[in-house]
């Protein structure tokens, strides 16, 4: 009984399923789920109990897209692989994946043995890779195949950045190819790198150097017509396509044609397109350097394509690309050259209220949220049922959350490791109040009583949607 962990009186609410249930957690795992006061749920004992009474009980959130310790633009995301997943604990997220990083002439190997050894020992919550693929050749081909049977199953391409991530489309269209048959997921960055080039340097030589040029530069054609050009390129390899960080109603619409015709084509957003605007880029004085991302953000009336495409499942997932950089010292690098600016936000700790604030607003429903936070992230990269969902023989990743708690969110709380808050002020509906990884409480009631190291490397099968 020294290892049961028994939490009465919530509304359990999964992707599938929402019940008034007990849940008895077992060495790690859960054990059971009973009705509420029901014969069975009565007979059961635990070393502790967690009344979650008018509280929701939830699978711990799946944050499929971070960035922890980024070399990027000549300085790194200021979040270390032990501060971005205690952040993310605080926020009801209990996975992350991550992105391992292969430099051009070296091997897949060589990057992905890196990011083992800066997470290794370090993480509050367990975590999982993705490997960017910065140099499609012969070697790196054959080598995706050994790191697909390794639990490595997703590669990520970038349509952008030229000279540091790049891919043409011949490598892309390889990488598809080697996917098709070793049945990982390619994972894309859909912007149209080599235009946006040409577009910065117009603007920089014009003078046109503040943040908010940043969005104009990066066009939502060029989003749409990379995105096209990905989904294309997948149906001539024959393989399945994950777009990342869709920010453009162009971009969801691309995505929806190709899901109309029954392509295996998926696509995710993050909270800063669906809260966020170009009004944000354009705050004076340099502010706008704290919301250069990319995709970048857009123009308001973006948001509301946003939302229905999650409704209509043309978008399937919401993670977050928590890649921050401090405004002082990092984001400053770009004062006077938009271009220079760190591409990245903080929002690893925000996800899961944000979605919750969104539930309130009547944008998705309950189960929704728990869809494209936790299960759907899950299913996608190969974690499910371990991961995403509660049922038994499932991790023990449970997230105690108080619909009616109402906070703000501020620099002065959040616990990234970041000197400022992308939605400073904001006023939420909801809050995280007690989490469980693996069954060990991490957050108890608002207090962090976790420890570097309990998270664990998780490898994963390949795509859930695929087989």
């Amino acid at each position: 009984m020294s290892n049961r962990t028994l939490i009465r009186g919530g509304l359990v609410v999964t992707a599938a399923d929402e019940m008034h249930a007990d849940v008895l957690v077992e060495d790690g795992r859960i054990a059971a789920l009973a009705a509420h006061n029901s014969p069975v749920s009565q007979t059961w004992t635990a070393a502790r109990t967690i009344d979650a009474t008018n509280k929701y009980v939830l699978p711990g959130g799946v944050d499929a897209h971070t960035h922890m310790e980024l070399p990027f633009g000549g300085t790194s995301a200021s979040d270390t692989f032990e501060t971005g997943t205690r952040a993310a604990a605080w926020g009801g997220t209990t996975t992350i994946i991550d992105f391992a990083v292969q430099s051009v002439g070296r091997a897949l190997r060589e990057g992905l043995d890196a990011w083992y050894a800066k997470a290794d020992g370090n993480c509050a919550i367990d975590y999982g890779f993705h490997m960017i693929l910065s140099d499609v050749n012969e070697q790196s081909l054959k080598e995706m195949d050994l790191l697909v049977e390794e639990g490595i199953t997703s590669f990520k391409l970038f349509m952008a950045y030229p000279g540091v991530f790049y891919s043409d489309d011949g490598q892309i269209l390889r990488a598809m190819q080697r996917s098709a048959v070793n049945g990982g997921l390619i994972m894309m960055h859909a912007e149209n790198g080599i235009a946006i080039d040409v577009l910065v340097e117009q603007a920089l030589a014009e003078g046109r150097t503040d943040p908010r040029y940043h969005g104009e530069v990066r066009k939502v054609l060029l989003e749409a017509e990379a995105t096209h050009r990905a989904i294309q390129l997948a149906r001539v390899a024959g393989a399945p396509l994950y777009v990342v960080h869709v920010s453009a109603e162009e971009a969801v619409a691309e995505l929806a044609t190709a899901r109309d015709k029954g392509l295996p084509v998926f696509g995710e957003t993050c909270p800063q397109y669906l809260f966020l605007s170009t009004d944000n880029l354009a705050e004076p004085d340099f502010e706008g350097a704290k919301y250069v991302c990319s995709t970048p953000l857009r123009p308001r009336e973006h948001q509301a394509a946003l939302w229905r495409g999650l409704r209509t499942n043309d978008l399937q997932v919401v993670s977050t690309d928590h890649c921050p950089f401090c405004f002082t010292g990092q984001k400053e690098l770009g004062r006077g050259d938009f271009s220079k600016i760190p591409n990245g936000l903080p929002g690893v700790e925000h996800r899961m209220d944000l979605l919750h604030q969104a539930v309130v607003d009547g944008h998705i429903s309950r189960r929704r949220w728990i869809e494209i936070a936790c299960a759907t992230p899950a299913r996608m990269f190969g974690l499910y049922p371990k991961k995403g969902t509660i049922a038994p023989g499932a991790d023990a990743d449970i997230v105690i959350y108080d619909p009616h708690a109402e906070q703000t969110l501020s620099v002065r709380t959040h616990h990234m490791n970041v000197d400022y808050s992308a939605y400073e002020g904001r006023r939420i509906t909801g809050q995280v109040e007690t989490v469980l990884s693996r069954g060990d409480v991490v957050i108890d009631g608002r207090t962090f009583t976790g420890r570097a190291g309990h998270g664990v490397y998780t490898p994963r099968s390949t795509c859930q949607y695929l087989n």
